[in-house]
């Protein structure tokens, strides 16, 4: 059954996708809460933001290692049954954690299971990037993901804001709790959602199973090659705002952690804006993307130039806002330009090259900062980025060049 709405939320005219909606909301508060809680207890036993990093790294580190075989798996087998198994394993897991921060037991061991829910979190995420594209028809797809950017950008908001009132009050063990809790509202929704009303997505067949056909699908497809070269360049040099933001703050604008907050505020406002934009939007085409890449990329040479943090806050909004507009267009042009038995090794590829990014882009970030000024590393990444989504512009005209001469050719013949 389906709803007419105006065309922003026209996603949530389906029934199905209202219940996930509502469930991908309690799941992503209850992970932040669990997020900020699990970096305040390293933070409070050992004082030292590397190891708060070295968490940080065990959660996402999985996605880039196991990434490609998750996505075979995900391609071949229902993904209804993945997301069960992972959320169930995620509930368990939130459970020991909060047992173990009760108890005061070594760190060592919540690293472990820091690690293995990272593992779990690997193996799950093509599969619900699959299901996400099934509650949905194919054409209210780009509008689902972009009020899921606004899903994520609200339930991360609440799920902090909540973390940091709860730990004060009742201490971090009842965050893990409550995360627990969030797994059990995913896993009722794929119990009682309406299997008659999903649209099925194609399964890869043995001739096109496994990790090497996925890999040679992608060789083979030069549009998916530049979405995730220039995905690449975009996340680790143009989207690591979290260290430029730090950076400009304890520098060349002089306002300490108070103005990291605010900032932080700002650009968090900006993705919200971001996602309503997108949703707006009839079509998330690839000349969007580029044009919202061109845009934040120029903004950002400028934007440690700007006089003060009225200057700097100004930019970041925009530049916010074009971030989620890019992800969001590049995630629906990842699943609607690839095949449908394809898609969960594209979508873990795309995972395993975000999690490079950000391993990668964050410490080179930090060190242009310290070496060459927090103002000029923006420069120096946005001229790269800008760059880089000139270059892309070419490959694409030149992709879809070699598509449509031989479609004229056969048509001619």
């Amino acid at each position: 059954m389906r709803r007419e709405l105006p065309p922003m939320i026209r996603a949530l005219g389906n029934h199905n996708y209202r219940l996930w909606a509502t469930a991908d909301f309690v799941s992503v508060t209850g992970t932040w809460m669990q997020v900020l809680g699990l970096n305040w207890v390293v933070m409070a036993r050992t004082g030292s933001a590397t190891s708060v990093g070295l968490s940080v790294l065990l959660s996402t580190l999985p996605a880039l290692l196991i990434g490609p075989w998750a996505g075979a798996i995900a391609d071949r087998f229902p993904p209804r049954r993945i997301i069960l198994a992972g959320q169930t394993t995620h509930l368990v897991i939130a459970l020991v954690l909060a047992f173990m921060v009760w108890q005061d037991m070594p760190l060592a061991t919540i690293f472990g299971l820091t690690a293995l829910a990272g593992m779990v979190g690997a193996f799950e995420s093509p599969a619900l990037g699959r299901f996400a594209g099934q509650v949905v028809p194919r054409h209210d797809l780009g509008n689902a993901l972009a009020l899921g950017s606004i899903i994520n950008s609200a339930g991360r908001v609440l799920g902090m804001s909540l973390a940091g009132v709860l730990a004060a009050a009742v201490g971090d063990a009842l965050l893990f709790v409550l995360n627990a809790g969030s797994f059990v509202a995913v896993i009722v929704t794929i119990l009682v959602i309406r299997t008659a009303e999903l649209h099925p997505l194609a399964v890869a067949k043995a001739d096109r199973a496994g990790v090497r056909a996925g890999l040679a699908y992608v060789r083979r497809s030069h549009m998916l090659v530049v979405l995730f070269t220039l995905g690449f360049v975009l996340s680790g040099l143009g989207r690591n705002y979290q260290v430029t933001m730090a950076a400009m703050a304890e520098g060349p604008l002089n306002s300490g952690a108070a103005g990291y907050g605010l900032l932080s505020s700002v650009f968090a406002v900006g993705t919200v804006i971001g996602g309503i934009i997108a949703a707006r939007v009839r079509e998330l085409t690839l000349p969007l993307l580029l044009g919202a890449a061109a845009v934040t990329s120029f903004l950002q040479t400028v934007s440690g130039f700007l006089p003060g943090m009225l200057g700097f806050g100004a930019v970041i909004l925009p530049i916010a806002a074009g971030a989620v507009l890019i992800d969001t267009a590049k995630s629906t042009r990842l699943q609607l330009d690839s095949a449908e038995d394809m898609r969960g090794r594209v979508l873990s590829i795309d995972g395993a090259v975000a999690a490079a990014a950000g391993a990668t882009g964050a410490p080179l970030l930090g060190w242009m900062c310290e070496r060459l000024g927090a103002g000029e590393a923006l420069l120096v990444a946005g001229v790269v980025t800008l760059a880089a989504t000139g270059v892309a512009t070419l490959a694409s005209q030149r992709a879809r060049r070699q598509v449509v001469e031989p479609v004229l050719a056969t048509s001619a013949a």
